[in-house]
């Protein structure tokens, strides 16, 4: 079903400010930026080698992400899978003893679509599933 790992996401309260860590510190390459989500949340992906570390921040103060980030502060928000079809991984998941979070894609970055597996199908952890 899934042909790679496509993201670890961390959430932030602010891109700028943790950014010079990823990049600077570990020598991640900055690789774009994109508001999403009609202009609710800021992605930005960095080259990790074999996978991205998408930093996710929420724009708005009304935003659920906010709570998280309130609760947890920064943290590893979920891991991303990538797909060949979004809408066949949707159909397919069942058959796999994944629950889905959501009943449609939603918006990700640079033109994908995506979806949320439900946690109580991933041992509690939070998965995306990604592609085009």
């Amino acid at each position: 079903m899934f042909t790679g790992l496509d993201h670890v996401a961390i959430l932030v309260p602010d891109t700028e400010a943790v950014l010079p860590y990823f990049r600077d510190r570990l020598g991640l390459t900055l690789l774009y930026s994109e508001v999403v989500n009609n202009g609710t949340v800021r992605l930005t992906h960095l080259d990790a080698g074999n996978t991205h570390v998408q930093l996710v921040e929420p724009l708005t103060p009304d935003h659920p992400l906010q709570a998280d980030l309130a609760a947890r502060g920064v943290h590893l928000h979920h891991i991303c899978f990538r797909v060949e079809n979004v809408d066949d991984a949707m159909q397919e998941a069942p058959q796999h003893q994944l629950a889905l979070a959501q009943e449609t894609p939603h918006q990700g970055t640079q033109g994908k679509r995506a979806f949320f597996l439900h946690r109580d199908s991933t041992a509690g952890v939070r998965v995306e599933v990604t592609g085009p």
